[in-house]
């Protein structure tokens, strides 16, 4: 058996999943509600407090859609419960983020122009406290932190990727933007000839 397939998604009191004939899987929760089209193949029950995902055979295609189809539940039903949050980090002399009052990020990365995001409706962003990101290998320090929130684990994901390859970190100074906590390994630079 799948090791992650066969693990039960334990609902807390708040959260209520629903699944429909055509495997549309609905969770919904304080924070809001999240639909999910699960392949035909596999059979989602609710059982007690518990959501349980079966599949037909041992066909590898089955074990892969088996564990693929639990932890999309399941980060649906972490979504609606707490929310996922990603913190992206702008290193570099000049480089800040603003919110407006419509949602829309402007993002000032050292280029000619400032750079205009709006993210989907489902994403929320905002500015955080630069004091409680410890930045490793980076000469300059942390401007501004980037909050991106929302309950869909793969959107907030994208959003923030998105952000990111606006100014990717470079290598010799670590400028740039990144995830809070990741390590970017620099080069060392030229030294001069004597």
């Amino acid at each position: 058996m799948a090791r992650i397939g066969s693990k039960p998604i334990q609902l807390n009191d708040k959260v209520t999943v629903s699944v429909d004939k055509a495997n549309r899987v609905t969770v919904q929760g304080p924070k809001g509600e999240l639909i999910e089209q699960i392949d035909p193949d596999m059979t989602v029950s609710v059982e007690d407090d518990a959501v349980v995902v079966d599949r037909p055979t041992n066909q590898k295609r089955h074990r892969a859609l088996h564990g693929l189809s639990r932890s999309l539940i399941d980060n649906m039903v972490e979504g609606v419960t707490n929310g996922y949050k990603k913190r992206l980090v702008l290193i570099g002399v000049g480089y800040r983020a603003e919110v407006d009052n419509d949602g829309v990020l402007e993002l000032a990365l050292g280029y000619s122009h400032p750079i205009f995001f709006m993210p989907p409706e489902e994403v929320s962003i905002s500015i955080g406290d630069a004091k409680s990101v410890s930045v490793s290998g980076a000469k300059d320090n942390v401007t501004t932190v980037v909050e991106v929130e929302g309950i869909d684990k793969q959107l907030v994901g994208q959003v923030a990727a998105k952000i990111r390859s606006l100014r990717p970190p470079e290598v010799y100074k670590g400028k740039g933007v990144r995830y809070d906590g990741e390590h970017v390994s620099l080069k060392a630079g030229k030294t001069a000839a004597r």
